[in-house]
């Protein structure tokens, strides 16, 4: 059974390390292209970081819904929050890029902020310090490709 278990906690970490391909690669690539590639570059960040930005939202949902069939409980804030980084990724794809990236940016680290209070009550604190990595990786690499569009 820990075999198991420590396979399956090393992909966990090895998907979450590979989704920074895309952020690290499509930023980069803002600032190799020529203008004429910006456009396109930059809406495939915007749209990859509102997809985990969305994908991190759900994770709320996940654990809302495992308190409610479990413990027959479950905080509300778990369900509202979970619908606000999509709301939140939606405003930054419909935006410019170089206002959209940066309102991902921040928003990927509101939503490790959330985790930060919300994850411990439901057993994910051994995963914060990796979700902290994540967060800076793609936050920064938002921020970073805002400044070349």
């Amino acid at each position: 059974m820990e075999r198991t278990q420590d396979s399956t906690w090393r992909l966990i970490r090895q998907l979450g390390y590979a989704g920074l391909i895309p952020f690290i690669f499509l930023a980069l690539s803002l600032w190799l292209v020529g203008p004429e590639l910006h456009p396109s570059v930059a809406l495939a960040l915007q749209c990859y970081g509102a997809v985990i930005v969305s994908f991190l939202g759900g994770i709320h949902w996940g654990v809302g819904f495992r308190n409610a069939i479990t413990m027959h409980n479950a905080p509300r804030l778990f369900f509202l929050w979970g619908v606000t980084p999509s709301l939140l990724a939606w405003l930054g794809v419909m935006m410019p890029a170089y206002a959209g990236l940066p309102l991902l940016g921040v928003v990927l680290i509101v939503c490790y902020l959330v985790d930060r209070k919300t994850w411990p009550s439901a057993g994910l604190a051994p995963w914060l310090p990796m979700r902290l990595q994540l967060t800076a990786v793609a936050s920064i690499s938002c921020l970073l490709a805002a400044g070349a569009t």
